[in-house]
């Protein structure tokens, strides 16, 4: 399979980028879209020229750093699968492709279609985990959960943190991740001594870093390569009204 590429190409998060278009050819159905770029890149090498700085680790859906906009969608064509997950099955022999990095003020572009990301780092060391000294794990059925809340924390707890979610959004919000986070734990007695100040941490974190304001569009929920629901955005918005009522800091 043969295909025109259009890759944003920038050289830092200074300079001015652009689209380049790159030809690759003889290209497996079956290889994924991360092989495609690795072949492109190795050509690229062996013709003298800069190769294209992307993102990406584990190659299993796990990570979430393979973070690409491919054809106008968070992560490329399909759903529940990160760009890893992607195979050029998925496209026509001869189709032009165009590749963006996430666009987001809160997520700036490195080099090319590398972004930093650091900013959910930043809110998840505000809010996003249990300070409570527990002593030793206690056994696992020790504490009784009700069956909808430990599915529904599992189902937050497999955001990734890809950042699909805030490059889908219109507003660039990053209303589904901190719900996910917040939720997680919202669902689970362990997480309930600190939830108010959690929330209201998270919350204000968010808008700190320029991230958008939510207006359920939905986007977020149907790119979200792990599928997670803005059942989500419901739990953490009532745990805000809940701590502000209460007046918790």
């Amino acid at each position: 399979m043969d295909f025109t590429l259009k890759i944003w190409r920038q050289k830092d998060s200074q300079s001015k980028g652009k689209f380049e278009t790159i030809q690759v050819k003889d290209i497996s159905s079956d290889a994924s879209f991360l092989e495609m770029f690795d072949i492109m890149n190795d050509e690229l090498v062996r013709n003298g020229e800069e190769p294209v700085a992307y993102d990406h680790d584990c190659r299993e859906g796990i990570c979430g750093m393979c973070s690409m906009h491919i054809n106008g969608r968070a992560h490329g064509p399909g759903e529940g699968a990160t760009t890893c997950q992607l195979y050029m099955r998925k496209f026509k022999d001869g189709q032009t492709i165009w590749i963006e990095p996430w666009r987001a003020k809160a997520f700036p572009v490195i080099k090319d279609l590398m972004v930093d990301r650091s900013a959910f780092d930043k809110i998840n060391q505000a809010g996003g985990y249990i300070s409570v000294n527990t002593g030793s794990a206690p056994d696992g059925n020790a504490i009784p959960i009700p069956k909808d809340d430990a599915e529904m924390a599992m189902d937050a707890a497999a955001c990734i943190g890809c950042g699909a979610c805030v490059a889908t959004c219109k507003n660039a919000s990053a209303m589904l991740f901190v719900a996910a986070k917040v939720s997680h734990f919202a669902h689970l007695p362990q997480g309930k001594v600190e939830a108010g100040r959690r929330v209201r941490n998270m919350i204000a974190k968010m808008e700190e870093l320029g991230f958008g304001s939510c207006t359920n569009t939905g986007a977020c929920e149907v790119e979200c390569p792990k599928n997670v629901s803005i059942a989500h955005i419901a739990k953490l918005n009532r745990q805000f009204l809940v701590a502000n009522a209460k007046g918790e800091k």
